[in-house]
């Protein structure tokens, strides 16, 4: 048993002798930059681009009109769109009872499918052609959202979906808030954005 640790001891101090030995010279610190720290992840994938119904009002009915968007999540931007109007190929058929507006609508969502949108002071009540024209884009818009806080409940899932999936399938509705006024109205009357 001594002898087993002898041993030891002497193949320890050769290995490190033979280490010391190597012809690598000492040198001191050496600056490479900040340490490091934490774990990265990367920025999550930005939305697609995708085509979605904008709907004006064509001869006086509701019509959906395909517009493409960078980040169809972005209901904010998507209402942006709306309120802007048709473009000048759209508007060939199209028209539109929302105002031109000079500053930009708040867009909050509820979990009850609800879009709460505030507009900018001194925008007079709004028609009720303009309300469907809003309820029937955001409804469509909200859609996939609803159709993926449902799979997540399927599957079992523990973790809450993000705010904008929160939505469960059904319908939608705005409630318009305007200066001194508000409003409601349901997407349950749209025609189908697939229809001509």
């Amino acid at each position: 048993m001594r002898g087993s640790r002898v041993a030891a001891l002497l193949a320890g101090l050769t290995a490190a002798l033979t280490l010391s030995a190597c012809g690598v010279p000492p040198s001191d610190v050496i600056q490479a930059g900040a340490p490091a720290s934490g774990m990265h992840s990367p920025d999550p994938k930005p939305s697609a681009p995708a085509v979605i119904p904008l709907y004006f009002l064509h001869n006086g009915d509701l019509a959906p009109y395909s517009r493409k968007v960078p980040n169809p999540a972005d209901f904010g931007a998507v209402v942006r769109l709306l309120f802007g109007g048709p473009t000048t190929s759209e508007a060939v058929t199209a028209t539109t009872e929302l105002p031109r507006l000079t500053d930009t609508p708040d867009v909050a969502i509820s979990g009850d499918n609800t879009f709460s949108i505030q507009l900018p002071k001194g925008v007079p009540p709004l028609s009720h052609p303009a309300m469907r024209q809003l309820a029937c884009t955001v409804g469509h818009v909200a859609l996939p959202f609803a159709a993926l806080s449902a799979d997540a409940n399927r599957g079992g899932a523990t973790s809450a979906p993000p705010v904008d999936a929160q939505r469960s399938p059904g319908h939608t509705s705005v409630h318009v808030l305007g200066d001194g006024w508000s409003m409601k109205q349901s997407d349950d009357s749209c025609p189908d954005p697939l229809q001509p």
